[in-house]
């Protein structure tokens, strides 16, 4: 570990009138905007600041682009002026345990850097001070490696240097000056270590530290889900973006199980129970105010207790048909549904598709002060004051059918099922619509056709589904390209026609791809949208439903009528520029639909 030694200095630190200075000798700001900076003192707050930072601060416009400087590029520019490789500060590709180890927090702080990856032969270190070489003998000595620099935007480093080794400091402090080591707590394959004692406490602060750092890191990189996965002697901290897990962290064992009975410990669950699942939820806030709920689930595996939490922005409640993802075709086939008085409406497709989603905008969009929007769920996702909702407790008697009768004597107006599992629950469903109730649940099926053979196989009479059933509405998500860095590119005529027959709709005249910006952390894409199979029951469809049902004939009378697939409705977000041909065929069933009857 290095540390500063007491007697060094620094020299060659960038001034802010060596900057203007190197600006104005490129005729990238004006001599009035120059003078003036130079002129202008700097507070005792500012003091601290990078002069890159002190320029974007002060507002100067960049005479080649007429916008005012932006950190970042301002970094870029900093970095081809020393020769040195420009760095964007990644913290999801950082090993920043590892990391934390070169050197110590004061020395890092002390010299502004800090290493950003570590390789057999060479560490990277990142500065904002490309002119300074004081330390790098140092770290070689230390490191017994050689140093490749590179330039990074200097608010990223003085940040992450605090976050990095905050975490890194909780984790050590957590395994050695916890009450103890154990790495076999719950294991499977219990190894005893004699001389051991039980695991850091789940209140001990470190693990507080912990649990805060990884809710803040979710919310700040946009996770809709967080994974703690135990190894045999690690735990694996994952983040689900936009629908993609990301590594972030390696947990020693003991301090992965301590940050999971924190968990429990928020979210109310049995922290001594660790042989069965268990469900809970987590309400916080971030800094900035906004209410966030988490739900908790926990399940033993192999190694001990894995625990997932599933981050709701309360925000999806408020978000327009057209930020769903919904056509102008769509949203028209849909709200054709959802304003009868009466019926099932059923939204199908796996975990994850956005399903819940769909279901609480609809509900808060026709949920006004005349009707009573009453669901039944398992668990409630996000709580909703204008909903009356209704929490599944298998253990007091309190089913999705159970649920649904006692919500029959409620005087509902709309009712929401979670999920429709087995025959009871489909047969509540059915009672509630055909007794002048609009009801609406999901299923798991591929497409929206296969959800009538599904009722069928459950044992729901064809007669009452002809009698009941609105429409089925299939989804997936596809990630949407990011808009910042999105670049033209030719589609493959190939391609196209694998993804759209047997439509044969026309080839766009162009298509975009992903090309990764900072915006999106080089993936090329940001958020998600949705793509929808919409189909209703016509009297044609109504005819088809019987005992021997055939899912493809209904699919082929439905396309005629108008449903688009699943793969038809992504191709029309590709033709609008919104996603990629490889992001709708890889969340997209295959489709061998021919439209010839």
């Amino acid at each position: 570990m290095l540390n500063t030694p007491a007697n060094q200095t620094e020299s060659n630190w960038l001034s802010k009138q060596e900057v203007i200075t190197r600006l104005l000798r490129q005729n990238r700001v004006s001599k009035e905007d120059a003078n003036k900076f130079r002129s202008d003192p700097v507070s005792a707050k500012d003091r601290m600041l990078h002069p890159i930072e002190l320029v974007v601060k002060s507002g100067i416009t960049d005479q080649r682009t007429g916008k005012t400087f932006d950190l970042e590029n301002l970094a870029e520019w900093l970095a081809q002026e020393s020769g040195q490789p420009y760095y964007h500060i990644d913290p999801l590709k950082i090993d920043s345990r590892a990391v934390a180890s070169v050197m110590s927090f004061a020395y890092a702080q002390r010299h502004r850097i800090l290493c950003v990856e570590i390789h057999p032969d060479y560490v990277i270190i990142a500065s904002a001070e490309p002119f300074l070489s004081d330390w790098e003998d140092n770290i070689k000595h230390v490191t017994r490696k050689d140093i490749r620099r590179v330039v990074a935007n200097p608010e990223d480093i003085r940040r992450y240097t605090v976050e990095f080794y905050q975490v890194a400091t909780s984790v050590e402090k957590a395994v050695t000056d916890g009450i103890g080591i154990s790495s076999g707590i719950g294991n499977f394959e219990q190894l005893l270590e004699l001389g051991k004692v039980k695991s850091p406490d789940a209140n001990d602060q470190h693990i507080v530290n912990i649990v805060d750092w990884l809710l803040q890191y979710a919310f700040d990189q946009r996770a809709s889900d967080i994974h703690i996965e135990p190894r045999r002697a690690v735990g694996n901290v994952r983040f689900r973006i936009d629908g993609i897990l990301h590594n972030v962290y390696e947990l020693p064992a003991q301090v992965s199980a301590a940050v999971i009975s924190r968990f429990k410990i928020l979210s109310r669950i049995n922290v001594a129970e660790k042989r069965k699942p268990q469900d809970g939820r987590i309400k916080t806030k971030k800094p900035d105010g906004q209410e966030i709920e988490l739900r908790v689930s926990t399940v033993p595996t192999a190694f001990g207790e894995k625990l997932v939490m599933r981050i709701f922005d309360p925000d999806v409640l408020l978000r327009s048909f057209a930020e769903l993802g919904f056509g102008h075709d769509d949203k028209a086939r849909w709200e054709a549904m959802t304003q009868q008085p009466n019926g099932i409406i059923l939204v199908t497709g796996p975990t994850g598709s956005g399903k819940t989603t769909t279901l609480y905008s609809t509900l808060k969009t026709i949920a006004t002060q005349e009707v009573n929007v009453c669901s039944i769920e398992d668990p409630i996702e996000m709580v909703e004051p204008a909903f009356n909702q209704i929490q599944v407790q298998s253990n007091v008697g309190v089913t999705f059918a159970s649920g649904v009768r006692a919500l029959l004597r409620q005087d509902p107006d709309i009712i929401m099922v979670g999920e429709i599992r087995d025959l009871e629950t489909a047969e509540m469903a059915v009672q509630a619509a055909l007794t002048g109730h609009l009801v609406l649940s999901t299923l798991h099926t591929n497409d929206a056709p296969s959800a009538i053979s599904r009722l069928l196989e459950l044992g729901v009479p064809g007669y009452l589904i002809k009698a009941t059933l609105l429409g089925v509405m299939a989804q997936r998500l596809v990630r949407t390209l990011c808009p910042t860095c999105k670049t033209t590119v030719e589609l493959k005529e190939s391609d196209w026609t694998e993804l759209i027959k047997p439509w044969r709709a026309p080839l766009p005249e162009k298509g975009f791809g992903p090309v990764g910006c900072l915006e999106c952390r080089n993936t090329g894409y940001r958020g998600r949208a949705g793509v929808y199979e919409i189909m209703l029951l016509d009297e044609q469809i109504k005819h088809e439903i019987g005992e021997n049902c055939d899912t493809d004939r209904l699919r082929k009378i439905a396309s005629k009528a108008g449903m688009r697939s699943l793969r038809l409705s992504g191709a029309q977000k590709i033709a609008n520029g919104l996603t990629t041909i490889d992001e709708v065929m890889r969340v997209t069933p295959s489709s061998r639909l021919t439209l010839d009857l």
